[in-house]
């Protein structure tokens, strides 16, 4: 291995090293602080970080361990994204792990590790490498899920996840099984080549079956209807850092592996076709559901569960929209880049907020009667997210919907337009609702004034300037992912 391709490989190994070395410090120092283990993972994520934006200034793209591997500015981009994610879960979590009861510096390298799972999916053009990442990303998300062992909630939100996800993880082996019997190929691009020199490739009832079983295991993890049953339960058992976690991180990672399999092994146009057919009804069903069903929610964290899946329907919008090529995938990265900011942000204040009541107490929408007058910064914090999950400006989230809309409406795709704008505005009522109990209702009785350290305060304050300026300039960001997708 060359100096080269070593240098494209920190940006995924220096997760995974952070991930080992917190584990050694918790082997050789029990006693240690856990604001320790938070400080090197968030350490390993910047110099993670700084190492993928070294190779975007270089313009780097390479293929390591035989094309097992692809380092191009696509997957650096969605890199970026996961440290992101991942570095505001990490500020947000020291304090909310030690309150909660749970001070252990796991946590921090099973982040690491999920990290690098994502990576791998979003830098690969080989299924057995997007397979690898995605069981690398799932135990690590299983495990964090039920972090907090002792709850019924975490346990049984939990178990659901598992056995739902391994249920689908054989969809996804099951198809790439069938794609290599088709092709006798693994790697994306022959695959393609199989399916574009053989006529009549695209009416082959394996083939069919094959991206129809893959489409199913990566639909799971995107949360799209009807494989979202996991996710209020399991965000709701969860605690909040990690809900935002894989509210944001596992949506990036599954539509970056789904970007790439749809544009370079199924972008032969007859596949095409068949494929967008399907992503067309999941769309819709998706951003139905996922609205309207999150309005008989009374918590937060399974409120915003369903929030994330709707936003699943309305990235699908985007790649329907531009068949995963062209102008599609700068889109799916704009909306996911301010996605990630406004929803670890609702989560981040979701999880102080949580802490002032009982149980589940401090979870309830209610529990947010008369926050503005208790924490007006904290209050006005969530306003800003809640606004932006709407769709209303000066907000990334508007300008996000925005963008996906109109390349709805750019392609024809009216139906998607309509119905993702007539959501958007039921979307408003479950949204603005926690922004009335803050700003109109009166608070419950005497709570307990959570504290707010310097880290959540960082986390907070930086998703909420992340998502305002996004709103106000987006045209900084959509440049940046038009040059990188």
């Amino acid at each position: 291995m060359t100096i080269n391709d070593l240098s494209g490989l920190m940006p995924m190994l220096l997760p995974a090293v952070g991930g080992v070395f917190i584990l050694l410090m918790i082997a050789l120092a029990r006693d240690l602080d856990l604001l320790w283990h938070g400080a090197a993972a968030a350490t390993f994520l910047i110099l993670s970080g700084v190492s993928a934006l070294t190779l975007l200034t270089r313009d780097y793209h390479e293929e390591l361990f035989d094309a097992a591997i692809l380092v191009d500015p696509q997957a650096l981009a969605f890199h970026l994204i996961f440290v992101v994610v991942a570095l505001l879960t990490v500020l947000s979590s020291v304090n909310h792990l030690k309150a909660e009861g749970y001070p252990f510096g796991e946590f921090f390298a099973l982040i690491q590790f999920a990290v690098t799972g994502m990576s791998m999916m979003a830098a690969s053009e080989n299924l057995l490498t997007i397979f690898l990442g995605l069981e690398i990303l799932s135990i690590s998300l299983y495990v964090l899920a039920g972090f907090t062992r002792d709850r019924v909630h975490a346990i049984e939100g939990a178990l659901k996840y598992f056995l739902l996800g391994a249920f689908s993880t054989g969809f996804l082996l099951y198809g790439i099984a069938l794609l290599f019997g088709v092709s006798g190929r693994i790697d994306l691009p022959g695959i393609a080549r199989h399916i574009s020199a053989e006529r009549g490739a695209p009416d082959d009832p394996m083939l069919l079956a094959a991206a129809a079983l893959i489409l199913i295991g990566l639909a799971f993890k995107i949360a799209a209807v009807p494989f979202h049953f996991w996710v209020p339960d399991a965000y709701q058992g969860s605690m909040a850092p990690v809900a935002g976690f894989m509210a944001a991180g596992t949506k990036a990672a599954a539509f970056a592996a789904l970007l790439r399999i749809l544009s370079v092994a199924l972008g032969d146009d007859p596949v095409r076709a068949r494929w967008s057919a399907v992503l067309h009804v999941l769309a819709l069903m998706t951003i139905i559901v996922g609205n309207v069903v999150a309005l008989a929610q009374q918590n937060i964290k399974r409120m915003l569960a369903y929030s994330s899946i709707a936003n699943a329907g309305y990235l699908m919008v985007a790649v329907v929209a531009t068949g995963a090529t062209g102008p599609g995938r700068p889109i799916v990265l704009f909306y996911l880049a301010v996605y990630a900011f406004m929803t670890i942000g609702a989560f981040s204040v979701a999880a102080l907020v949580g802490r002032s009541g009982e149980g589940d107490q401090g979870y309830a929408i209610s529990a947010y009667a008369g926050l503005a007058r208790r924490r007006p910064y904290l209050a006005a914090a969530m306003a800003i997210f809640m606004l932006s999950l709407t769709g209303i400006p000066p907000t990334g989230g508007f300008m996000g919907k925005f963008y996906v809309f109109k390349a709805a409406v750019d392609a024809g795709q009216y139906d998607l337009a309509i119905v993702g704008l007539v959501a958007s505005v039921v979307g408003a009522f479950y949204y603005l609702r926690v922004v009335v109990q803050m700003y109109i209702r009166e608070p419950f009785g005497e709570e307990a004034i959570v504290p707010l350290r310097p880290s959540e305060a960082l986390a907070i304050l930086a998703a909420a300037v992340a998502t305002l300026w996004i709103g106000v300039f987006p045209s900084a960001l959509l440049a940046l992912a038009q040059r990188l997708a």
